[in-house]
């Protein structure tokens, strides 16, 4: 086969991102070794290596003491080299993570906000938020690779958040827009379900499962799904917003625990289910027949999309994760006799870092998605 000049240039493209990639999955690595994991001459691995550490992808690590003659050099993937920004846009709590290439979360700031906070309030709060995170990384918006935030209701592929019911003013706002007015780089914008399976899926019980089924369960309840370890998000970016079908249970399930008559007057809806759960757990009869109704409720929209997608896994987070002791029998209870199989059901070991974990993957993604697009010249990192 005879190379154009164009066809050569794409050839030493193709060769840098599999010499990257053998670096990041097998790392780190003497040139020997990653010449036969790459499947490249040596010659020309050492020449892509060198490309690589300019462009500020690889770095060479220090010689290991106690070595005879010369030592080897060996090479591991710069994961501090570049950041990324992940948020979690909730009714009650703003999140923040900064996270490295290697996904190694490096700071966190969180924003208490009210659930009846407006529109400007709540992104003045997140704009809050977002300084409070780059201030605790040492780094400023520039030095950010890309951004993902989550955010309940359906979103568009532009960012922009179509339906919303969780947050008051929320609905039409060009998310995406006002995040890009900080950031120079990439901005993505997800529904906060979506987000946390993929981080159930990164980092959760998921690991080893390609379909499934993530319930985030709090004072409000919505879905998230993976089909072939990919998201399901329909045409319009409604997918598994079972709560919406008044038939089914989602909707009412809360009520049980924010309307526990056993809670003292004005205890928060936000707070109200963890008490429920405590009096279930301590043998309270009423609190164990509120959360038995919860659990009736919850397994309703869950069996609708078990036969629907018919899912491995089914993993519930959110608020609810930290009372799994309590919930998961009546759920499997209530949920089995729906299933012609049910599923394993499980509860997420995330607790409340689901979303903004999500967040942080998503954006992964995007760099990654870019720094191996063979038909594009090598980005840099961005720091």
């Amino acid at each position: 086969m005879t190379l154009r000049g164009g066809d050569t240039s794409r050839l030493r493209r193709i060769n840098l991102v599999t010499t990257l990639r053998t670096v990041r999955s097998q790392g780190p690595l003497g040139l020997t070794e990653l010449a036969r994991g790459a499947a490249l001459s040596r010659p020309t691995v050492e020449g892509l290596v060198e490309e690589l550490l300019a462009a500020g992808w690889l770095r060479e690590l220090p010689p290991e003491s106690g070595q005879m003659g010369r030592p080897a050099r060996l090479f591991a993937f710069h994961a501090a080299g570049g950041h990324v920004l992940g948020i979690d846009i909730g009714s009650y709590t703003l999140r923040v993570s900064v996270a490295d290439l290697g996904g190694t979360v490096v700071a966190a700031h969180d924003e208490q906000i009210a659930s009846t906070a407006g529109r400007a309030e709540r992104l003045a709060g997140l704009r809050t938020a977002i300084a409070g995170a780059l201030e605790a990384a040492g780094l400023t918006a520039d030095r950010i690779a890309a951004v993902c935030a989550g955010t309940t209701g359906v979103v568009t592929t532009e960012g922009v958040v179509k339906l919303s019911v969780g947050l008051p003013e929320w609905t039409g706002l060009d998310l995406a827009g006002e995040l890009r007015a900080s950031f120079d780089c990439p901005v993505l914008v997800e529904n906060d379900c979506n987000l946390a399976a993929l981080a159930e899926h990164w980092r959760g019980q998921a690991g080893d499962v390609d379909e499934l089924v993530f319930v985030l369960a709090g004072v409000r309840t919505g879905a998230g799904i993976l089909v072939s370890g990919k998201l399901l998000k329909g045409a319009r970016g409604g997918a598994g917003e079972i709560g919406a079908l008044p038939l089914l249970g989602w909707h009412r399930a809360p009520v049980h625990l924010t309307g526990f008559q056993g809670l003292p007057p004005g205890t928060p809806p936000q707070d109200a289910a963890a008490q429920v759960f405590a009096a279930a757990r301590s043998g309270d009869p009423a609190a164990r027949w509120a959360v038995e109704q919860y659990a009736r409720d919850l397994a309703e929209g869950i069996a609708a999309l078990v036969l629907t997608v018919d899912p491995e896994l089914v993993v519930l987070g959110g608020g609810v994760s930290r009372s799994g002791d309590v919930l998961l029998a009546p759920v499997r209870r209530h949920l089995d006799p729906f299933c012609l199989e049910p599923p394993v059901v499980a509860i997420s070991d995330l607790g409340e870092q689901a979303v903004v974990l999500g967040a942080v993957r998503r954006a992964l993604d995007h760099v990654d998605a870019r720094l191996y697009d063979f038909d594009a010249p090598l980005p840099k990192p961005s720091s």
